[in-house]
């Protein structure tokens, strides 16, 4: 059952006006002035931390430190798209000045910028209450672009989100922000009556596949169809070489185990699929396996549901399974081998959305790359090789960056950096439009869209464009 926001709240229909309406005035807001709002709301919801903290620990269930955490690098990714507005970073700028000479015949002036989109439509994420959420990266990089939010919130933490709304839009209104910039709705007819409105330009969505193919299609079934830039499902493999385990089995042990139950193993890069030469050696080296407790009961229900399922396909062994029958929910290993995932390759493609991963044992490296041909997106690949890059841990790489979005080496990729140069994305399931990014400064070009001004006098040109 969907969340409501309070019956004084607007209606959907008065929420996407004042959405469109805002449009206008958002597109002629100038970078600076975009980049002073960003830091106003990141100040505002520092400044709030001690009430917003509280709420997310009560209806997420994560630790304080990890939601403090996660709320500084919400504010950090506001002020690094503000630096990056204020210093022309985001400028997606090419000029070519008239030219009589060029060979293809005589060249007009023509100068190319880019223009928000319009309102957005942006889906929160359960599993981060703040970085993915009312003011996570989908949010930051639409506002960076120029473009008004609407956010619908996530059902599981529904007092938090209107929490951070309220922060976020009264910092927004103090700083002199075109009115209704940011708002919020509930409820799941809501969401997907706001994915079909003509008043919505584009959409941002993390969550399901399920879930993200179904808004997906929404969008394209549009008599006027939208981009729909959703972050899906993702086993992000992992393939640990012989020359890796001989050099560093303890520290790939160790770090494995860390990874995989971070959070509960609710990262949508958590290694879900790891290749190893020997799963006896590799289970006999791993620590003991503990983890937290999981967002909430729907999810914890689909987690237990989605592991029986595969502990219970053919080829497929449970190798370890602790906590049945606690309030935790279980941590689990299964193996399987390369011959098996011939046979059913769907069986490395099934995301368990919790604190499990599947040990795939292999006799080659050949056996690798091909059960890895037939493998489709995720959002990562990692291979965990020896101290140095030997010609199975290039050609690896090389494999994986077919698949994935971002290749790893001898790390792991839970954790996902706000940076110039991040890619979270790749290929279907991962996501619906791989060269895009969700994390990053890159995020803000799904929120614009390029125009050429050809002839046009200069005092009529955007200012990012005309002559210096």
């Amino acid at each position: 059952m969907s969340t409501t926001l309070p019956s004084t709240a607007p209606t959907l229909n008065t929420v996407l006006a004042q959405a469109s309406a805002a449009a206008g005035p958002a597109r002629a807001v100038p970078s600076g002035d975009r980049a002073r709002l960003l830091t106003a709301v990141a100040d505002a919801l520092d400044a709030a931390a001690d009430t917003l903290v509280p709420v997310a620990q009560r209806e997420s269930h994560l630790p304080e430190a990890r939601l403090s955490g996660e709320l500084a690098r919400t504010t950090f990714q506001c002020r690094l798209f503000a630096e990056r507005l204020a210093s022309g970073a985001l400028d997606d700028v090419r000029v070519d000045h008239a030219d009589p000479h060029w060979p293809m015949g005589a060249r007009p002036d023509i100068r190319r910028t880019t223009v928000p989109l319009g309102p957005v439509l942006v889906f929160a994420a359960s599993n981060f209450p703040f970085a993915f959420s009312v003011l996570g990266g989908d949010t930051v990089s639409a506002l960076a672009a120029g473009c008004p939010v609407v956010v619908k919130a996530h059902p599981g933490h529904p007092e938090l989100s209107r929490l951070t709304a309220s922060v976020a839009t009264a910092a927004l209104n103090a700083a002199g922000a075109p009115a209704h910039l940011l708002q919020l709705v509930e409820g799941e007819r809501e969401g997907a009556d706001a994915v079909r409105d003509p008043r919505i330009k584009a959409v941002g969505f993390t969550g399901s596949t399920h879930g993200g193919r179904y808004l997906f299609q929404l969008a394209a079934d549009r008599p006027d169809p939208i981009p729909f830039y959703g972050e899906l499902g993702s086993t992000n493999p992992v393939v640990v070489t012989p020359a890796g385990w001989t050099d560093r089995a303890e520290d790939i042990a160790t770090g494995f185990a860390a990874s995989f139950t971070l959070g509960a193993g609710q990262f949508c890069t958590q290694p879900g699929v790891v290749f190893v030469p020997d799963a006896d050696a590799f289970l006999a080296a791993l620590p003991p396996l503990t983890t937290g407790p999981m967002l909430g009961d729907r999810i914890a229900a689909a987690y237990a549901t989605a592991l029986d399922d595969l502990a219970a396909r053919d080829g497929v062994t449970v190798a370890r399974r602790t906590g049945r029958g606690t309030d935790l929910p279980e941590v689990a290993l299964l193996r399987t081998t390369t011959e098996a995932v011939r046979a059913n390759p769907s069986l490395i493609s099934t995301e368990v959305f919790g604190p499990t991963s599947l040990l795939v044992e292999y006799g080659s490296l050949e056996e690798v790359e091909t059960v890895l041909a037939d493998f489709g997106g995720a959002l990562t690949g990692t291979v965990q090789g020896g101290h140095v890059l030997d010609e199975d841990g290039r050609r690896l790489l090389d494999v994986l960056a077919g698949h994935a979005g971002r290749v790893i080496w001898n790390e792991w990729p839970t954790g996902v950096t706000v940076t110039d140069a991040q890619h979270h994305g790749g290929p279907w399931p991962a996501s619906t439009a791989p060269t895009t990014t969700s994390v990053g400064t890159a995020a803000v070009n799904r929120f614009r869209r390029p125009v050429a001004y050809q002839n046009v006098p200069q005092q009529a040109l955007p200012a990012e464009i005309r002559d210096r």
